[in-house]
């Protein structure tokens, strides 16, 4: 009796001795897991972007903050960091190496809770003209859609896409009509952030 005693007691106190470790080691594995964008890692962060930065264990460096104009955010200890024009992948790996001065192997993660940024303009000839804020991507024929289609005086096949390529405006030609029939369907593009489409 007093041998099953002793093991009984020599169980317990091994259990209480390696349990936190292992928890912790199994949290620590579930944060990295969760540390998934639902934008994905290579989605390109961009002003008004809504982001959310932990470091583990460190509650005063876990906080949200939103992507200024100037495309910076501000976070504890490392001061300012340009985000915008970043993936959420490099974003990630540069409050990385700043943290990890202050809080070394630490691990850091980073999502994007809503996105902002991705804003698409369409004017013109259509049944609701405004600004569009994305949450996938689009061609030229959905934003038509989202807009709420052509009215019966728009010019269909003189539609254009504006875009802004590093500093100059592209136009990008959109004929109705033959992308609809199956003809020029190269036109019907993947639209990107700042795209101004044009409905004469």
């Amino acid at each position: 009796m007093k041998k099953t005693l002793v093991f009984a007691f020599f169980v317990v106190i091994l259990i209480v001795s390696v349990y936190p470790a292992v928890a912790e080691q199994d949290t620590k594995q579930a944060a990295k897991q969760e540390d998934v964008s639902p934008f994905g890692p290579d989605y390109v962060i961009g002003p008004g972007d809504l982001l959310y930065v932990s470091v583990w264990k460190e509650e005063t460096l876990t906080r949200e903050v939103v992507v200024l104009p100037d495309g910076k955010i501000s976070f504890p200890l490392i001061g300012q960091v340009q985000a915008a024009g970043k993936t959420v992948n490099q974003l990630k790996s540069e409050i990385t190496s700043r943290v990890t001065k202050y809080a070394p192997k630490e691990e850091v993660m980073l999502e994007v809770k809503q996105v902002n940024s991705m804003i698409i303009y369409i004017i013109g000839r259509v049944n609701s003209p405004g600004r569009f804020i994305l949450n996938a991507n689009i061609n030229v024929l959905q934003a038509l859609s989202i807009a709420g289609g052509l009215n019966p005086f728009a010019k269909r096949n003189q539609i254009k896409v504006f875009r802004n390529d590093s500093g100059t405006t592209k136009i990008l030609k959109f004929s109705y009509d033959d992308v609809i029939d199956g003809d020029k369907v190269e036109q019907n593009v993947i639209l990107i952030r700042g795209d101004v489409v044009v409905v004469p």
